[in-house]
Formats: C-alpha cells, structure tokens, sequence
C-alpha cells in the first residue's frame, strides 16, 4: 500500500513539474523568410514548402520541403522556432499567417526554439457585407 501511494505522489509531483515548465507566446503564425523580410498578410505560400520567396523558380517536385515555421511577436519584435513534430501539420493551416496564435509548449533557450505541444488558433474573421458600389 506504502508503495502505491508513494507511486501516486511520484506521478503527481512528475505531472505538475511539467506544468510548471509549460511555456505559451501568442503572436504572428508564419515562416522564417516572411518574418525575416517583414511579410505577414502578404506572406507568399511557397515559402510553407520550400522556405523562401520565388523558390518554385528553383524547387522540382520530389525535392525535400523545407519548412520553418516561426511564431513572431509583434510586441517583442522578435521570433520564435517552432518545432511542431508534435503536432500534425495540417492542423497548423488553419492558423498558418495569422495574429493572435497561441502555441503551448516548452521553450528551449538555447536555440530559441517553443517544442509545441498545443496551440490555439482564433477564430475566423466574421463576415462583413460590402455598402458601397462598385
């Protein structure tokens, strides 16, 4: 009985040291070239496949992506790496070019990097209906 209570705490103790460590930023979802060059809602979309601007010049199908997912924080003006091998990719495109991101994960000073366990993305913008003529 001793040791499956000393077990339990154990586990309790392992479980809130790492929500302790739990890092979260919000901030521009975007790639590494956009946000070096100052792109954000004019971000070009193959920069998500092969990292930088005009790239389809260069890129022939069956090349290996290069994809570098940053999250950038306007307050800040810096960025973070994201490493997102945690997270299926396609659930990042809904956030993909968007404010108000909120990754969740764990911070690695080192390579200034958030390991991502989670995010939020906000909701889509509402729609508007256009007054005026054309």
């Amino acid at each position: 009985m001793k040791k499956i209570i000393s077990l339990a705490v154990a586990t309790l103790a392992t479980l809130t040291l790492n929500a302790s460590e739990s890092f979260e930023k919000q901030g521009f979802l975007t790639t590494k070239w956009c946000a070096e060059n100052g792109y954000f809602k004019d971000c070009r979309l193959e920069t998500n496949l092969c990292g930088y601007g005009d790239c389809f010049k260069d890129w022939q199908y069956g090349d290996k992506e290069k994809e570098e997912i940053v999250l950038y924080v306007h307050d800040e003006r810096k960025y973070y790496n994201i490493d997102s091998s945690s997270i299926k990719r396609y659930l990042l495109d809904e956030g993909m070019h968007r404010n108000e991101v909120t990754i969740i994960g764990q911070f690695d000073d080192k390579s200034n990097t958030i390991i991502a366990r989670d995010y939020k993305s906000p909701p889509p913008p509402k729609k508007s209906f256009f007054k005026g003529c054309l």
